[in-house]
């Protein structure tokens, strides 16, 4: 089976990326982010680029940087901003997935213990439908300590926030309270 995964930064995709490949998956990675500021984007983009390397995992690289237009989509709901959030994402693989002839698509959100799980699967499986192609769910949770270790003893960038710039001041306006 040939699986389009969403990779959100390089540490994420350690333990999914394992497991899949463990389990017979062809595993191919595909960066696009709604991560503020540019520099954060960048760090995420290059480290993923980097530990792709060392695994020999093929990532797709869309650049795409629209504050922007996340700004416009998410102001005075900010509350729901993350529903968007991963609407993007999920929508923009599952399109992708399809286009380039993949089997199924995923996501390392399902890997974050941060991350709003059953929000994630839910848009998943309605953004693969509407595209026509399945989105493999996988619970990768359990691996959370497993690829933290991997992620520190590879000596890779960890971020300190989930990527938007709401989650940027919330974790560093809450560090400084």
């Amino acid at each position: 089976m040939k699986t389009l995964l969403h990779i959100c930064c390089g540490p994420c995709s350690i333990y999914p990326v394992k497991t899949m490949r463990s389990e017979g998956t062809d595993v191919t990675g595909f960066f696009y982010n709604n991560i503020h500021p540019y520099t954060e984007f960048v760090k995420r983009r290059d480290t993923l680029a980097q530990y792709g390397k060392i695994i020999n995992l093929e990532v797709i690289f869309r650049d795409d940087y629209d504050l922007e237009g996340f700004l416009r989509a998410t102001v005075f709901r900010e509350a729901n901003r993350c529903a968007f959030c991963y609407y993007e994402r999920m929508n923009a693989t599952a399109l992708y997935a399809r286009e380039a002839g993949y089997d199924s698509f995923t996501t390392t959100l399902l890997y974050s213990i941060y991350q709003k799980h059953d929000i994630i699967k839910e848009i998943g499986e309605s953004a693969g439908k509407s595209a026509g192609i399945p989105f493999y769910y996988r619970d990768f949770r359990p691996g959370w300590k497993e690829g933290v270790t991997e992620s520190k003893r590879l000596e890779l960038y960890r971020q300190k926030y989930c990527g938007c710039i709401y989650s940027e001041k919330e974790r560093y306006m809450n560090s400084h309270a």
